[in-house]
């Protein structure tokens, strides 16, 4: 059975989770992943591993829980001035961080420790959320604007599908091209 944290916005469970992931990243960036343990994590939070063992599970679902939330974006995405140039710069920026080696083990965590899928799905979530900023201010502009369903099936899959099967060759070009090749295919 999954545990998911339910965090309300202060209080203790946010401190506690607050806490945790500090802790977990400090950790992670002094021992390295493959040393952590959740008594470690506990002891460094100020929390008894029992709390992490409930609000978690494991240390697997704990590291799943962290990489979700490293891999929230920080930030809107960059105004380029035309939805191809904002779709481009973002895709290209997007699988520059996930290629990158924290990316490529935050993918992993998120995937590992999420039995029922809704880390991937949060993650998936994230990635749309982005698309649909940049779609908000196409339209603003006056763009037309295509279906954010369509931009993740024909963008973001193939880098994400390629990231975790295929990493040889990725770089800038390639997402540029998925956005070019959707460009070319689908919007006129």
């Amino acid at each position: 059975m999954s545990r998911k944290p339910m965090v309300r916005p202060g209080g203790r469970s946010a401190r506690v989770q607050q806490a945790v992931h500090s802790a977990t990243h400090e950790l992670m960036a002094e021992i390295g992943r493959d040393g952590l343990t959740v008594p470690l994590i506990a002891t460094r939070a100020g929390v008894t591993p029992s709390t992490i063992y409930r609000r978690w599970g494991d240390l697997r679902e704990l590291l799943s829980d962290v990489a979700v939330e490293r891999l929230r974006p920080e930030t809107e995405p960059e105004d380029h001035g035309t939805l191809a140039d904002d779709l481009t710069a973002w895709a290209e920026q997007f699988l520059d961080e996930m290629n990158s080696p924290p990316g490529r083990a935050y993918i992993r965590d998120a995937l590992l420790g999420d039995p029922d899928g809704s880390n991937a799905g949060q993650c998936s979530d994230y990635a749309a959320e982005q698309i649909a900023a940049i779609l908000a201010r196409a339209g603003d502009r006056g763009e037309a604007t295509p279906d954010p369903e369509d931009i993740l099936d024909r963008v973001v899959a193939p880098m994400m599908y390629r990231l975790l099967f295929r990493p040889s060759a990725l770089n800038a070009e390639y997402a540029g091209r998925l956005v070019n090749d959707y460009f070319a295919g689908h919007v006129g």
